[in-house]
């Protein structure tokens, strides 16, 4: 009897209760899968939904529509003309906003110059030398520095100079001198040795401060002192030539006039006349002269070159 049980539960075929159940299962998921669907699209139709002010459901996507096909020609037109250059004026116009724009972006030569200044070893020491031989006090010791094996304690030694036109009875000069006469900067670690070295280089009389002890310059002050070997160039006036080279910073103007000096005009209307020089102008190059007239005293301006000291 048990036999037969178990041969008749072996004999029944299984297979499609499994795929049943299955089916089942899958259409579970189906329907859970659809529910999920219709519940997130009624969440973006409430999120998405808007109400006019008298009740009415707004279409959104035709609004979003015709936003996007909308046509403002005044609009379109004031744009068009901003960026239309009718002419070789306004084309150059705009190239010379480009390059003051690209001018500004240029980083200052100074500080550059600071910033270098403040990367260097050593400090900077001031020596005396003779007065007109500071030049030469320099090559001394530069020379003195590599024949006796110092440039581990002696880096850089300078002279400030400057280029100052002089204009002596008329004539006008370009110079270049030294800008702190009788003095040499050295810039060095101190010990005896480099100390010994400078000290005893032909012109130098002594360094500036304790003489044996000197006191290093101050940052703001070597700066100062330093700053004139910036080579500094100014930007090409308006209207100049593409790639004229730029003009030259402005140098120092020096004049032997003095206010109150008596001159004699050598030039003009009034050649052979005593003058007063009231009025100094060195960077235009002229001179304000009272000129006795009538007796009475009429200012003239004059350049440098029309008046002669007496």
């Amino acid at each position: 009897m048990n036999s037969v049980s178990e041969t008749n539960r072996d004999d029944v075929d299984w297979a499609p209760a499994a795929e049943q159940s299955s089916e089942d299962d899958e259409a579970q998921t189906g329907n859970v899968l659809a529910s999920e669907d219709e519940a997130s699209d009624s969440a973006e139709h409430e999120a998405l939904h808007v109400v006019a002010d008298d009740g009415t459901e707004v279409d959104l996507d035709a609004v979003l529509d015709a936003m996007a096909e909308a046509v403002d020609p005044e609009a379109d037109r004031a744009v068009d003309e901003a960026l239309e250059v009718d002419s070789e004026d306004e084309a150059e116009a705009a190239q010379l906003a480009v390059e003051d724009e690209e001018e500004e972006a240029v980083a200052d030569p100074y500080e550059a110059f600071r910033t270098e200044l403040r990367s260097k070893i050593g400090k900077w020491y001031v020596i005396h030398s003779y007065a007109g031989f500071e030049r030469r006090v320099k090559s001394n010791i530069e020379n003195r520095m590599v024949s006796m094996n110092m440039e581990d304690y002696i880096y850089e030694v300078q002279v400030p100079m400057e280029d100052v036109v002089e204009i002596k009875n008329g004539q006008r000069k370009m110079v270049n001198r030294v800008r702190i006469p009788g003095y040499v900067l050295v810039r060095m670690d101190l010990n005896e040795d480099s100390w010994s070295v400078v000290r005893h280089t032909p012109g130098v009389t002594g360094f500036v401060g304790n003489a044996h002890n000197p006191t290093p310059l101050r940052f703001e002050e070597a700066f100062s002192m330093l700053k004139s070997l910036v080579q500094v160039e100014a930007a090409p006036a308006k209207g100049a030539a593409k790639g004229q080279k730029a003009a030259a910073r402005s140098v120092i103007t020096e004049v032997d006039f003095e206010i109150g000096e008596t001159i004699t005009i050598k030039e003009g209307s009034f050649a052979g006349l005593p003058g007063s020089i009231s009025e100094i102008k060195p960077e235009s190059g002229k001179l304000t002269v009272l000129v006795s007239l009538f007796e009475r005293e009429t200012p003239v301006e004059l350049s440098f070159d029309q008046v002669t000291k007496q």
